[in-house]
């Protein structure tokens, strides 16, 4: 619990702002191919599903020339289509060639670690139990690499109707972006029911769901209430809300932007935590920070649960090009853009 004790001297209102928030290395690759893409090609640049789960930066690229589309037959042939951070099966790669489709693949490296593992425990004839929810892009993309091996465990309350055909050779995988906690709960009760359940090599939820997750537990005990924001199909974005609620915070809401706070949730209201969910720029979350200052909570404390230094290299396809082009490939967001982004 954060040691927030009250004074004399400290303001009735106040705000404690995580750290880490917001962008995480594979949501700022995928972002910046697109952005990368449309300065190199030109727009239109398709994108298969929302490259990241947030309306505000998907608004912002469609404003400069990006096309999101459901399916890759949307896609005209012999166009440019890049994959989103989330990752995709391979038929869609298979129906991306059968017409003749340029690609870029966005997939953030953690997602394709992932990925990776389901190949190599299905080539070995696991039964793969994969943990996450039904109909999420990542899982249908991990669910995809091995069909036949994996079976999809949606949390703990799933767990008794997990079947396999062999409880010596079974393992579980996990998406990226799931609760730390429910997870090790969902592990715990499968490892009941298979004692020679196998871990994976390395843990599958990645470092940023899980500082973001672990600054909002030491936060959550001293708020009266929890703003996270984020978009409402970005799976970290809400399980931000959940964790916070588990760890004591009275009660927690998820925006988009600052306009869709309610004041009434602020009646009665002494300290205010505020965090973001990976895929959100913090221009939003500045956005709320002035809503409430406006209200009177102008005290901003820090809650430092992490420092993160990881950064990841951008596609083989758009180093190539920008380079030929004599363009920098550095990560960074292009400045025409970037105050719309951050």
């Amino acid at each position: 619990m954060v040691d927030m004790s009250v004074t004399s001297d400290q303001p009735t209102k106040r705000v404690l702002l995580a750290a880490p928030r917001g962008y995480c290395a594979g949501v700022d690759r995928a972002v910046v191919t697109v952005e990368k893409a449309l300065e190199l090609y030109g727009p239109p640049v398709y994108v298969r599903k929302q490259i990241v789960h947030n309306k505000h930066v998907v608004q912002t690229l469609e404003k400069r020339g990006a096309i999101f589309v459901e399916e890759t037959d949307e896609v005209p042939e012999g166009a440019l289509v890049i994959f989103s951070a989330h990752g995709v099966a391979p038929v869609v790669h298979e129906e991306a060639r059968q017409l003749n489709l340029k690609t870029i693949d966005a997939t953030c490296p953690l997602v394709t670690k992932v990925h990776r593992e389901a190949i190599r425990f299905a080539d070995d004839d696991y039964d793969i139990l994969l943990i996450g929810h039904e109909g999420h892009e990542e899982v249908i993309g991990t669910s995809g690499e091995a069909p036949d091996h994996i079976t999809l465990v949606d949390g703990p309350d799933d767990v008794e109707n997990v079947e396999v055909r062999d409880p010596d050779k079974v393992v579980w995988l996990s998406q990226t972006t799931l609760s730390v906690d429910e997870t090790m709960e969902t592990v715990r009760r499968l490892r009941e029911k298979f004692p020679k359940l196998q871990d994976p090599p390395s843990d599958d939820i990645c470092y940023a769901t899980q500082n973001r997750q672990l600054a909002v537990k030491q936060m959550a005990p001293d708020c009266d209430l929890m703003i996270v924001v984020g978009s409402t199909n970005s799976s970290n974005s809400v399980r931000l809300v959940e964790v916070a609620i588990e760890n004591g915070a009275k009660a927690g809401h998820l925006v988009d932007f600052a306009d869709e706070i309610d004041e009434a949730w602020l009646d009665g209201v002494r300290t205010v935590g505020v965090t973001s969910g990976a895929s959100v720029p913090e221009i939003l979350v500045r956005g709320v920070l002035d809503y409430l200052a406006e209200r009177g909570y102008e005290d901003v404390t820090p809650i430092i649960a992490a420092q993160e230094t990881l950064t990841f290299s951008l596609p083989t396809e758009i180093r190539r090009d920008l380079k030929a082009a004599g363009m920098s490939d550095k990560m960074t967001h292009d400045a025409s853009f970037a105050s719309s982004l951050h």
